[in-house]
């Protein structure tokens, strides 16, 4: 059994619709399991700590979660064309799994949501990625032969899975599709390294 981490941080929930499509699409093949994680949210109040368990949804990453997986999802909504900062923050404490390289060759995907056409999908997705080759991480993204990809009018790119997140709709058929198919990419490729490992 390989297990594929989808590390997320959601502000108004469109992220978390998201994993669990990415979750999803991980299941569909055998022998993997999707573990879904989030992050705290953080505070510039110094004195503000956060409840060691969330009221609703995932639960809080730790770095043995991110030690122990077979491979990686990371997700943020965009902010100001960047991954938000309660994923940075987690990220930035990753120091001493970068030391140990316990994420060297494992396979890594990345997704966004923004509230804009033009909300900084791809600068986001490509800010995740630079922490993820730092770890020594192999990234995917999504290749045009997804058919999805050439006929999304929303989100869709090729450095990851996006979603355009409006007050109207959730995510767009298309939008789903390529979730499902970066998450089963990921769990196939970390199921393929698994084995030539052996």
């Amino acid at each position: 059994m390989i297990k594929i981490l989808v590390l997320y941080y959601s502000r108004n929930g469109a992220t978390t619709e998201m994993a669990n499509h990415i979750a999803r699409g991980i299941e569909t093949i055998e022998g993997a399991e999707a573990i879904l994680r989030t992050v705290p949210d953080i505070s510039t109040l110094c004195e503000k700590t956060s409840e060691s368990i969330p009221s609703k949804g995932a639960i809080y990453a730790t770095l043995e979660d991110l030690k122990n997986c077979d491979g990686l999802a990371l997700g943020s909504p965009t902010h100001f064309g960047n991954m938000a900062a309660p994923l940075k923050y987690f990220i930035d404490s990753t120091t001493e799994i970068w030391f140990s390289g316990a994420l060297n060759d494992k396979p890594a995907c990345v997704f966004t949501s923004t509230g804009s056409m033009h909300g900084g999908q791809e600068s986001t997705l490509l800010s995740m990625m630079l922490p993820l080759m730092h770890h020594g991480m192999l990234l995917l993204g999504l290749p045009y032969t997804e058919n999805a990809l050439r006929e999304t009018s929303s989100g869709g790119t090729p450095y990851g899975a996006s979603h355009l997140a409006t007050e109207l709709t959730g995510l767009t058929a298309h939008e789903k599709k390529l979730c499902t198919a970066i998450g089963a990419r990921l769990a196939k490729t970390a199921m393929q390294l698994k084995k030539n490992l052996r």
